[in-house]
């Protein structure tokens, strides 16, 4: 057995594969994200410890038998968030999570300190682990000065696991602090900050053994002392759970925000477009992704707006989309990352007449967050990454009609996998079974089963063209 702990925003998951990687036992226990001030976003560090107890706990009542079988632990969280914690390991003020914007001046002061792009991969924003520390330097200077080393929360839950102060690469690239084609600390980055390699964990591969369970948890939890993985940031391990670990593969992820994620085998940044390129959790891989602020929620302000359900919405379609809409939707209700990187961006229904009617609305909806997509795959093409065909996951690809129009207005081969859970818990767990194994293969990281496929129409391809043109002009001519 293996387990897979995912430390999410609003809950901890705990997985349990069997060898096969069927899943065998899942819990969750719940988190709270506190906001003591507008923009601010904060949680207790050892919330997470107690949830994780609780899942770990529930587990065994769930299953004891199986649990007992233990092998080895993969851990996975929500990236970029400060946990700063004294000479004794106690946590020193709530950890700033990676929603928190509180920071956007130490990002200017920080672009123009060190070349956090070229050696970092990224532009330096609010939501980084590194302006968040400058943020402390100047706003509470009594915990910095307190401050012996800085945990990114997956691994201060390893900490707990471990006793080893260790993080992992695809992690730790969320930072701002890692030289991340040489996969190590830059010290040129930590200075720029106020810190050194002694703030910083050891590194190691998300498939690489980081500690052993602690005896008195294994006792607690009637497992044997087994190996801690490194694991991987949110993304890098749903993308390990799905097999995408290899050069020309990818995700999708129409979720609340949307990712577009791709394997790629070199440190290839695009930070003119607010690409993101991080580490992969397994050796000698980096990825790409662009990001976009408002996928599935841009439906959720709709239903909202229109009291009816988003699945109520998508029912208000036709089962083939043939034709599009002649409105057009800007969907930077958040603002925007790729390519923008706007967080005042707004956004915008454009061409509305008098004969407009909702079924209208929710289509071009959904167009326009095809349309924030098609701008994350042309900005990874200017950074030389390819990609055909990828996995469409998160509660927006249960609508065939948004894959049929995502299909078409991007260019891409649209996979739906067969029903089954490939979140970030699973691609923990089996970054777990790659470090008691030492394999790393495809039969670990094997791709999912296949339900279903969209591939583009060249008719309604043809047909969208123009129309993300006017999409692309619109944004730009709202900006004067």
């Amino acid at each position: 057995m293996y387990l897979g702990l995912d430390i999410g925003t609003s809950g901890v998951k705990a997985m349990l594969v069997d060898e096969k990687f069927a899943a065998v036992a899942v819990t969750t226990a719940p988190l709270t994200v506190e906001r003591p001030h507008p923009g601010w976003s904060e949680q207790d560090p050892d919330s997470w410890i107690k949830a994780c107890e609780a899942a770990i706990i529930e587990l065994g009542r769930v299953n004891k038998d199986a649990l007992s079988k233990l092998k080895a632990i993969g851990l996975s969280g929500h990236m970029h968030g400060a946990t700063l914690l004294d000479a004794a390991d106690k946590p020193l003020r709530p950890c700033i999570m990676w929603n928190d914007g509180r920071s956007g001046e130490q990002c200017l002061e920080l672009e123009k300190r060190a070349d956090f792009r070229g050696i970092g991969g990224n532009i330096v924003m609010a939501g980084f682990t590194a302006p968040k520390l400058l943020w402390v330097a100047q706003h509470e200077p009594e915990i910095f000065e307190k401050t012996a080393k800085v945990l990114l929360p997956k691994d201060y839950v390893r900490l707990w696991l471990t006793g080893d102060h260790v993080a992992e690469m695809s992690d730790a690239a969320g930072t701002l602090w890692l030289d991340v084609a040489g996969r190590k600390w830059s010290p040129e980055l930590l200075e720029a900050t106020g810190l050194n390699n002694s703030h910083m964990p050891s590194l190691v591969e998300g498939s690489d053994v980081s500690g052993m369970l602690r005896a008195e948890l294994a006792e607690a939890w009637g497992v044997p002392q087994v190996p801690v993985a490194g694991g991987g940031g949110d993304n890098a391990a749903t993308a390990c759970g799905m097999g995408v670990i290899t050069p020309g593969t990818g995700f999708l992820s129409l979720g609340t925000s949307g990712v577009l994620f791709a394997a790629t085998d070199r440190f290839a940044p695009n930070t003119e477009d607010a690409v993101h390129a991080f580490c992969h959790a397994v050796p000698n891989t980096w990825h790409q992704m662009g990001v976009i602020l408002s996928a599935t929620d841009s439906l959720t302000w709709l239903s909202e707006m229109t009291g009816r359900t988003p699945a109520e919405l998508a029912g208000l379609l036709p089962e083939s989309i043939n034709d599009p809409t002649s409105i057009s939707f800007l969907p930077y209700l958040s603002g925007e990352r790729t390519p923008h990187n706007n967080p005042n961006a707004t956004g915008a229904f454009t061409g509305l007449q008098r004969v407009t009617q909702l079924p209208d609305l929710v289509q071009a909806t959904m167009e326009g967050v095809a349309m924030a997509f098609a701008d994350c795959v042309r900005v990874l093409k200017a950074a030389g990454t390819e990609i055909e065909a990828v996995y469409a996951v998160g509660g927006g690809a249960r609508s065939d009609q948004w894959l049929q129009i995502m299909a078409a207005v991007t260019g891409l081969t649209l996979l739906k996998p067969e029903g089954g859970d490939y979140g970030a818990a699973f691609g923990a767990a089996k970054l777990g079974a790659a470090c008691a194994t030492g394999d790393t293969s495809a039969r670990v990281f094997a791709p999912p089963k296949i339900d279903g496929e969209f591939r583009p129409d060249p008719v309604l391809a043809e047909k969208y063209a123009p129309k993300y043109q006017v999409y692309r002009d619109t944004y730009l001519n709202l900006q004067k």
